[in-house]
């Protein structure tokens, strides 16, 4: 436990180890409070408060990042949540709902996490704007759901979308569109924050611009940036004002997180009387789910705990199915008041993830970024509702986007929901290969999207394209090595095959 100090000759004790690591840490602080304080001047004078924000953000977090080491978990805390702190959705759901469902509908707003980019499906521009089904976007669905629940029940449910700078543009231009539907829209921008050198720790910009060679010096951080960005833009404010009291928040690309009114009933007229400021929807998980986040009662509270907090020796029984059998969703629905005496109070308290990124030149960056979901320890009465799998439909590869755009799924007002004709109530599991990763790759290799009420599972590998009428059922694996090719022609029917091997059809 001696640490040996170069060039003093002598080793040095613990006490004196720990003395010396917070002074480079005092140092290193005052380095990267230096580095920011010129970045700051170098914002045009209307951009000035808004920078200044969003660096004194970045500086409080660089901070708790130097404290914080190592997982942030004592894996022998970490309990199975009590029975009644995760309550089942058919209980919730049996309770029915009021007559007065409306006034209870004009509390609500729906928040959409829309800060990505549809780089990872080989588009340009943000996610949101990716069309999912018969030319709607994901933005297109959360409209016309909130439209057709305002028109049913004569409510005024606004649209809250978080955007990021990649994002906000973009979709401030689409939201003309949307100009006569019965939906107010707001938006609001999550901070921006500096990329550090991996080895220097210090901000990679130079300067405030973020355009050229300066965008990869900054990025979004993380869906936790949404309860400092959303107070500090004044929308907290406002709708409060106007009478709001909770928050559906969700990922929109997750095609399944729609307002359900049964949850809704359940946190304006609890069965005890008192509320919960924290709602998260959790759902039971499968095969493919094991890094998902899951609920555990650690130190008396409610806590999320994600697989980059589990130490190394812990990762397999963090993933192991028995003992943790649920995930977080990021369908969550929180108490507004809550939002802002938390935020007032600095009471906030997530953990820090640290992304690794390699810039396009080849230098190590590190973003650090944090987890609307881990803040649920920091509010009172949270709850776990075990929900559905349905209302988890994330779209984030083409294979989960072929599954939406299928006959599984029928399409009423906005929302997906399993079609009746499918036997079993289980998604198919499907793998496209990478000649299918980019959206116009994956539409250019589907002449129509095959028939798949009865398929279970879809593996496609290497240069295939699928004529018009297809229809998959069973087992289906089509495997084209390199420098072959695979035409499934039009209209055949593949049930429980295997397809190998080299099938042109060409035009006679």
């Amino acid at each position: 436990g001696r640490l040996f100090v170069p060039g003093s000759g002598k080793a040095m004790s613990q006490d004196g180890a720990s003395q010396f690591q917070e002074v480079i840490r005092q140092e290193l602080e005052l380095s990267v409070k230096k580095e920011l304080e010129k970045i700051l001047t170098t914002a045009p004078s209307h951009e000035f408060e808004h920078t200044k924000k969003d660096l004194d953000g970045f500086r409080k977090l660089f901070h708790r990042f130097l404290q914080e080491k190592g997982p942030s978990v004592d894996w022998g805390k970490i309990q199975r949540p009590p029975e009644d702190s995760i309550q089942p959705y058919e209980k919730i759901k049996a309770r029915g709902l009021p007559d007065n469902i409306s006034s209870v509908l004009n509390k609500l707003v729906v928040v959409k996490l829309n800060g990505g980019l549809g780089t990872s499906m080989g588009c340009k521009g943000p996610k949101s704007l990716i069309g999912v089904r018969n030319e709607n976007t994901f933005l297109d669905l959360t409209v016309q759901q909130i439209e057709h629940l305002n028109k049913t029940y004569n409510t005024d449910v606004p649209l809250v979308l978080m955007n990021s700078f990649n994002t906000d543009e973009d979709t401030k231009k689409i939201l003309q569109k949307y100009s006569h539907c019965r939906v107010k829209i707001y938006t609001f921008n999550q901070s921006r924050y500096p990329r550090i050198n991996k080895e220097s720790l210090l901000p990679v910009a130079k300067d405030v611009s973020y355009s050229g060679e300066n965008t990869e010096a900054w990025y979004p951080p993380g869906h936790g940036d949404i309860y400092a960005s959303f107070y500090n833009s004044g929308l907290l404010d406002t709708l409060i004002g106007e009478g709001k009291e909770y928050i559906f928040v969700s990922n929109i690309d997750n095609l399944g997180a729609t307002v359900d009114l049964y949850i809704l009933n359940h946190l304006m007229n609890p069965p005890n009387g008192k509320r919960c400021e924290f709602v998260m929807e959790v759902t039971n998980k499968t095969r493919a789910d094991v890094k998902g986040g899951t609920l555990t009662q650690y130190e008396g509270k409610l806590r999320l705990v994600e697989i980059a907090q589990v130490p190394k020796a812990h990762v397999d029984e963090f993933k192991s199915v028995s003992k943790f059998k649920i995930f977080n969703t990021n369908n969550l629905w929180i108490s507004l008041a809550a939002v802002k005496r938390l935020q007032e109070q600095n009471a906030i308290d997530m953990e820090i993830i640290v992304n690794p990124k390699t810039l396009d030149g080849g230098l190590n960056v590190i973003q650090l970024e944090t987890a609307v979901g881990a803040a649920i320890k920091s509010f009172e009465n949270s709850l776990g509702i075990n929900v559905p799998r349905s209302r988890f439909l994330p779209v984030k590869t083409t294979s989960d986007l072929l599954l939406v755009m299928s006959n599984l799924y029928s399409l009423n007002a906005g929302s997906l929901t399993m079609s009746e004709k499918r036997e079993f109530p289980t998604v198919p599991l499907v793998k496209l290969g990478s000649s299918f990763t980019k959206v116009q790759d994956y539409l250019r290799r589907f002449e129509s999207i095959p028939d798949m009420l009865e398929l279970d599972h879809l593996t496609v590998s290497g240069d295939v394209t699928f004529g018009k009428n297809v229809s998959l059922k069973g087992t289906v694996i089509i495997i084209a090595n390199h420098g072959d090719r695979i035409d499934i022609p039009p209209g055949a029917v593949l049930e429980n095959k295997i397809v190998s091997g080299n099938l042109r059809i060409l035009d006679h």
